[in-house]
């Protein structure tokens, strides 16, 4: 299965756009589904309320636990990190027009009302699963490019 489809099958099943992303590269992190699952579990609906895309999340987490900054003073890791995590962004840009959810689907899901409404709409329905897919597929794309 390709990663956006591997991602897209946990957005299907019902869990929110960083846990979908972040369970996708279990076998490169290192965590197990169900602590992939956990960590992510808050960072849907752009930290719920319509900020940072829970797919750009996700990537930048598999990304951190690929590329880890964990050493005090490790100043090439610190580096490294945020090149990495700009240059997701850069690449994520360049088909979508921001990485804020509020952007992404013209709406501000802040309010249980509102992310109700785009819900039942079918709003995130038809949108959120094309940022899953080019977010696990950018994430893998830049994970394989570091390895070689």
């Amino acid at each position: 299965m390709t990663r956006d489809k591997l991602a897209n099958s946990y957005h299907e099943r019902g869990f929110n756009c960083a846990q979908a992303v972040l369970a996708s590269f279990c076998a490169e992190t290192g965590l197990d589904e169900r602590t992939a699952l956990a960590v992510a579990g808050g960072f849907g609906g752009g930290l719920r309320h319509g900020d940072v895309c829970g797919a750009v999340s996700g990537a930048i987490m598999a990304i951190g636990l690929t590329h880890p900054y964990n050493t005090e003073g490790d100043a090439a890791a610190k580096g490294k990190i945020a090149e990495l995590t700009r240059e997701f962004h850069r690449r994520f840009l360049k088909s979508h027009p921001a990485l804020t959810c509020r952007e992404l689907l013209g709406v501000d899901i802040s309010t249980p009302e509102v992310l109700a409404e785009a819900q039942s709409s079918g709003l995130m329905k038809g949108r959120c699963p094309g940022f899953i897919g080019d977010a696990a597929l950018l994430c893998e794309q830049l994970l394989n490019e570091q390895k070689q």
